[in-house]
């Protein structure tokens, strides 16, 4: 990989704008995005007090999971990493080896259900929410080590009825999809 024609603190600069843009790019992407080594980008992020990828995930989750109502912390099953109550979502699941069949190492139906349930109940600006009916399809199986996105739209409200689309992706292909209708039980922010 040729070196970077750009001077280090112009280098520094545009490295801490694309991770305030995008902060879940990988020191891999960053070093291909700056045409660097992956270990030049990883002095940098020293550097400048930029943590690793995982930390970056963990920081920007806890942020948004102080919005979420429905559940608590500990009940959100995956990291929520964008969300805009009554309007969308985004969480993001790595499977591991605890969650799969012995036999056929495929990820449990049951994960990533929770997963998109965890997602559907937190878009939901209310200070409790239940499924009163879910229709899902599981696309293709899920191995251990993948790494899920899953990405929730608030279709419509009407009273205390939400209904969510949730979508759970593995590098780009669909793996899940599911339509949740949401009973919301307390105060509701909507103008319907």
């Amino acid at each position: 990989m040729s070196r970077s024609s750009l001077p280090k603190k112009q280098r520094h600069r545009r490295l801490l704008e694309i991770i305030e843009s995008s902060p879940f790019m990988t020191d891999e992407e960053l070093a291909e995005k700056l045409n660097v080594s992956i270990p030049t980008i990883r002095l940098d992020r020293l550097e400048l007090n930029v943590p690793e990828l995982r930390q970056r995930i963990k920081n920007v989750a806890a942020e948004n999971h102080i919005k979420v109502k429905a559940l608590k912390t500990e009940e959100i099953f995956g990291e929520i990493i964008d969300l805009e109550l009554n309007v969308r979502g985004i969480s993001m699941l790595e499977t591991t080896d605890e969650m799969v069949f012995r036999e056929n190492e495929i990820v449990r139906g049951h994960y990533i259900y929770s997963m998109a349930e965890s997602l559907a109940m937190s878009v939901i600006d209310a200070s409790v929410a239940l499924v009163g009916v879910a229709n899902i399809k599981y696309k293709i199986p899920v191995s251990s080590g993948a790494k899920l996105i899953a990405k929730a739209e608030v279709k419509s409200i009407r009273r205390n009825n939400h209904i969510v689309w949730v979508f759970i992706y593995e590098k780009q292909m669909e793996v899940f999809r599911g339509k949740f209708i949401l009973v919301s039980v307390g105060k509701v922010n909507n103008n319907d």
